[in-house]
């Protein structure tokens, strides 16, 4: 399954307004980050999987440059973990 581009933007926004990025105390929205447009690309190419494979492939495929882009690291490792559980429901609409 893909989604059309009304959808794929739908989902964007959703993840920019719902998922965040912790840093220390600090929560910074995907949206604001300019990750949300990568992320939803990404749990896009994967949906046929489901939502759970989905978000998690998706997580560990975005790279965010730190550092002026010395360092990369996956999506995965900057958001807390219940921000998982809250990207599976975003996607599990899609799934279907």
């Amino acid at each position: 399954m893909t989604l059309d581009s009304n959808q794929l933007r739908e989902l964007q926004l959703a993840i920019g307004d719902c998922i965040y990025i912790q840093v220390a105390s600090w929560n910074l929205y995907l949206g604001d980050a300019g990750l949300a447009e990568q992320l939803a690309i990404e749990c896009n190419a994967n949906l046929q999987q489901g939502a759970s494979v989905a978000a998690r492939k998706a997580l560990e495929a975005v790279q965010v440059p730190i550092a002026g882009g010395a360092t990369r690291l996956p999506l995965s490792r900057l958001i807390p973990s219940g921000q998982i559980f809250d990207l599976e429901e975003i996607l599990d609409p899609y799934c279907r």
